[in-house]
């Protein structure tokens, strides 16, 4: 059986004409830091929270339903999660109707419009009457 040697690897200083500027070499430094922070699901969502909606009232929601009893952490965060994915595919739908009456403002009638063209939210219509 051979034997391994294990080599050690030591930090280099980045070249600053290959690299960029030290300010750019910061922020890659904190992204990496971040990468090898999170794991799991909340790797994938922002730093600072793993949800952008509160989990307690999603499961408060959940729990007005007759037919769920219990609620994990997981089935939360996933309707979470669901929840924050659908409201900004509607929101950025809806924007192209906005965009395409010049303004940035979301109105009602470009929910309306982006309900009514797009055939995934073809459940929704008539809701907001």
């Amino acid at each position: 059986m051979a034997a391994t040697v294990a080599t050690p690897v030591t930090a280099t200083e980045p070249d600053p004409v290959r690299c960029g500027s030290e300010e750019e070499n910061r922020g890659a430094e904190a992204e990496e830091d971040g990468a090898r922070q999170q794991t799991g699901p909340a790797a994938a969502v922002s730093h600072s929270r793993p949800s952008k909606l509160p989990l307690s009232r999603i499961k408060a929601l959940m729990k007005t339903d007759p037919d769920v009893s219990l609620a994990s952490q997981e089935s939360v965060f996933i309707i979470a999660k669901a929840t924050e994915l659908f409201v900004e595919m509607i929101a950025r739908d809806s924007l192209v109707y906005a965009q395409q009456g010049k303004r940035k403002t979301l109105q009602r009638k470009d929910l309306d419009n982006a309900i009514e063209a797009i055939d995934e939210f073809a459940f929704l219509e008539g809701t907001l009457d």
